[in-house]
């Protein structure tokens, strides 16, 4: 009889490789099999470590909005510098719709796979009720990080749903970046004029 080889970095290839199938191919693609090809690993692997499709989607989700060095982290330390014309937090001379163009700009002009990953991982959680804590829990922290430059929650919730507006139009229609146009948009609702 063999002995079982430890591999402690297991099932964060597994997970990494999923986040790469669906960045690549989009959820549909997603199996155990596809997976265990991917990454590298017997079949048997990936259902060891995540019994089914949606708790391998739930940890790549996990992942995609709050591992290490993720997404919202980028977020708070980008918007430290802003202010939003008396909103709560920043101190640099930034405006919050300045600040907020800036990042969506980076978005757009950055990696649009890793858009097109972040979404069809949130939208899944429309089908998969096991998705919706995290997707959940992501809106929230991008409201929270969000309503540290804002007076009101609400307005911090008006602006991430238009900011998913955005990001949603710009991959639907691979139209070019309109700076000017989303930073009206943003101002509109922080009351930047």
């Amino acid at each position: 009889m063999m002995a079982r080889r430890y591999d402690p970095e297991r099932r964060t290839r597994i997970i990494d490789a999923a986040i790469r199938i669906v960045e690549l191919k989009g959820i549909a693609a997603l199996s155990h099999r596809s997976v265990a090809a991917e990454a590298g690993v017997p079949l048997g692997s990936t259902t060891y470590h995540f019994a089914g499709l949606d708790d391998l989607l739930v940890a790549a989700l996990e992942q995609v909005s709050g591992g290490q060095g993720g997404a919202m982290k980028d977020w708070e330390e980008a918007l430290a510098g802003s202010g939003s014309g008396g909103g709560k937090g920043g101190t640099g001379g930034r405006s919050l719709a300045d600040a907020l163009t800036r990042l969506l700009e980076e978005y757009a002009h950055g990696d649009r796979g890793r858009i097109h990953l972040e979404y069809e991982l949130y939208l899944a959680a429309l089908r998969r009720p096991a998705l919706q804590p995290v997707a959940a829990a992501w809106l929230d922290t991008m409201v929270d990080v969000i309503g540290r430059h804002t007076e009101q929650e609400a307005t911090a919730r008006v602006l991430v749903a238009l900011i998913d507006g955005l990001l949603l139009q710009l991959l639907l229609t691979d139209r070019p970046f309109d700076r000017a146009a989303v930073r009206a948009a943003l101002a509109r609702v922080t009351g930047e004029g």
